[in-house]
């Protein structure tokens, strides 16, 4: 893993319907950004969250995606190391999924261990991928509890998820393990129900005490068997390595979480391409029941 974690890679393919879904495109149409002050209260509300730790939280902007058609769906959806919510608000515009409304965050900006203390954009710290290696997990927490917060005032009736890219990808995951348990790590209750996880190029934080965790609880083991879960990962990815990906799978596998489906790509290196990105349209409009033929 290295500093080429720092961009967010986009492969656009042969394909010219795809070049207008892959390149970055000028903001406009029905992507618009959260007003600041509601940014500002959320930090306040997650800097109290972290209150006992020894980190201040401050989140980026917010750009939120509404729904072309009737909200069926909402889904949280986390970019990589370095990069923020626009650029993959501007990309998931144009999927072919009109019932879903998408809200995409930037993380904080912090020293990342990885890039040598260098101040970027991340959700947590990562020093290196090694399952001996040490989690952040009192960043993933304030991540995880910031999701949750955008996704809990959302109506009653609206199936909620989260996805990501790479670290992105992580914090997702990380997510679907404190639903399954209930509690963040720092044993605070998650709030929300979560009904769908999508990680791209990703990995599992906390995967080698996670099937421990679930097994000792009745009701963490039927929320993580009923969780569906979408991983994809491409074969020649150099920054966050395959293998990455299919232990994760494994890890979250052993640990109960059955709905699972694994995707690896030929060729694909540390990007998304459409072919990818169209699992993905077709994984969310069965799993989560959403209006129209695919």
């Amino acid at each position: 893993m290295n500093a080429r974690l720092d961009e967010h890679q986009i492969m656009s393919g042969k394909q010219e319907k795809a070049k207008y879904i892959f390149y970055f495109l000028a903001l406009g149409g029905l992507i618009c950004a959260l007003p600041r002050r509601q940014d500002n209260e959320s930090n306040k509300l997650f800097n109290g969250f972290c209150r006992t730790t020894r980190r201040t939280v401050e989140f980026g902007r917010t750009y939120v995606v509404k729904p072309k058609g009737r909200h069926q769906a909402t889904i949280v959806w986390l970019h990589g190391l370095g990069d923020n919510g626009s650029s993959w608000s501007q990309l998931l515009e144009k999927l072919a999924l009109p019932n879903i409304k998408w809200i995409c965050p930037s993380a904080p900006t912090r020293p990342v261990a990885i890039l040598g203390g260098f101040p970027r954009t991340a959700w947590f710290d990562v020093g290196e991928l090694s399952e001996d290696s040490p989690d952040d997990f009192e960043g993933l927490d304030a991540s995880a509890a910031h999701i949750a917060n955008l996704l809990s005032t959302e109506p009653a009736d609206i199936k909620l998820g989260i996805g990501g890219f790479s670290m992105g990808a992580a914090t997702a995951l990380y997510s679907a393990t404190c639903f399954a348990q209930g509690k963040y790590g720092n044993g605070i209750t998650y709030p929300v129900n979560l009904r769908a996880i999508v990680g791209l190029s990703g990995w599992l934080p906390g995967s080698r005490t996670l099937r421990n965790k679930i097994e000792g609880s009745h009701e963490a083991a039927r929320r993580a068997a009923s969780l569906p879960i979408l991983l994809c990962h491409g074969i020649c990815d150099d920054v966050v390595a395959h293998k990455f990906g299919e232990n994760s799978a494994q890890y979250l596998s052993l640990a109960g979480f059955r709905y699972l489906t694994f995707k690896s790509y030929d060729g694909l290196g540390h990007y998304t391409v459409p072919k990818e990105m169209d699992e993905v349209c077709n994984w969310l409009h069965g799993r989560l029941g959403l209006e129209g033929s695919r």
